[in-house]
């Protein structure tokens, strides 16, 4: 058996073959053939402290509150090496495969919380393979700036990631961060990373949800999210807005949303997302 599948995992499981899976950045995946059936394990060989736990509590909350429409894998084994999840067939995206998605995100973030941040007691979570910090807040506004935008931007400009004339930038966005987040709303259920690699259609066309970043949020997170690298159809959004209807103005506020995710690309991946960044916080000044 492969050196790379923890036995904490495998053990039991009566594995036939593992089959190496393209496409992850941060872990090595593997389809397991069993004599029960097929899984989906997910590993790294030096994990980052909470990674996989974080994730497997992720995917639960989310499972717990996911409406009829989307579906979210169940966790069958998780530890600190990695997850085994049970495996989703894909296929392709059928007439109301956008439809049904922008439905059912709408149901997911109609659950609520007394507080934003953390989903359960866990203090840190992560963007990507970025820490953050998840410490609950009565605010949004603190939530994001204080949590999420400040930080994230301190941490690129210690790593020569963006330009250090952000840190500046971000004191004057802070200023505003009333107006700039939005109308208040209640904490939502979030996905909290929901970029077009983490949304899976299986063989009768249904999403599924993978990888996520969960927290008590902004839902327009989620939706900033969907639109920065494009992978969903704009059925998804007018769907959404008939199920739930957004705030006014929530489009204007799309490139605010995805500045953390673009500060956490310019700190793992470097390249152009720091002037991205930059170019997203000087259009709100």
């Amino acid at each position: 058996m492969s050196p790379h599948l923890p036995e904490s995992l495998v053990a039991g499981l009566d594995v036939c073959r593992a089959t190496p899976l393209s496409g992850g950045d941060i872990a090595l995946a593997y389809r397991l053939d069993t004599r029960d059936g097929t899984y989906f394990l997910k590993t790294k060989e030096r994990p980052t402290p909470d990674l996989f736990e974080r994730e497997a509590a992720g995917l639960a909350i989310l499972r717990e509150h996911a409406p009829a429409q989307i579906g979210v894998p169940e966790v069958v084994r998780s530890d600190a090496s990695g997850l085994v999840l049970e495996w989703i067939e894909e296929g392709r995206a059928g007439r109301h495969t956008e439809e049904a998605l922008g439905q059912g995100l709408a149901g997911l973030h109609r659950a609520t919380h007394p507080t934003f941040g953390a989903i359960d007691g866990a203090l840190a979570g992560y963007l990507g393979s970025a820490q953050v910090d998840l410490t609950p807040t009565d605010s949004w506004c603190d939530f994001f700036v204080e949590r999420r935008l400040r930080p994230l931007t301190e941490r690129a400009v210690r790593e020569g990631r963006i330009d250090p004339v952000a840190t500046s930038l971000v004191d004057r966005l802070a200023a505003r961060a009333d107006e700039l987040c939005g109308p208040p709303e209640p904490p939502a259920l979030i996905h909290g990373d929901l970029w077009g690699g983490n949304r899976l259609v299986d063989k009768a066309g249904g999403s599924w949800l993978i990888d996520p970043a969960a927290s008590w949020g902004h839902r327009e997170v989620d939706l900033a999210m969907m639109q920065l690298f494009g992978g969903f159809g704009a059925e998804v959004f007018r769907a959404y807005d008939e199920t739930f209807p957004l705030a006014d103005g929530w489009r204007d506020r799309v490139s605010w949303y995805q500045l953390p995710p673009l500060l956490v690309h310019a700190i793992l991946f470097g390249g152009g997302y720091g002037a991205s960044a930059l170019r997203a916080m000087r259009s709100y000044l």
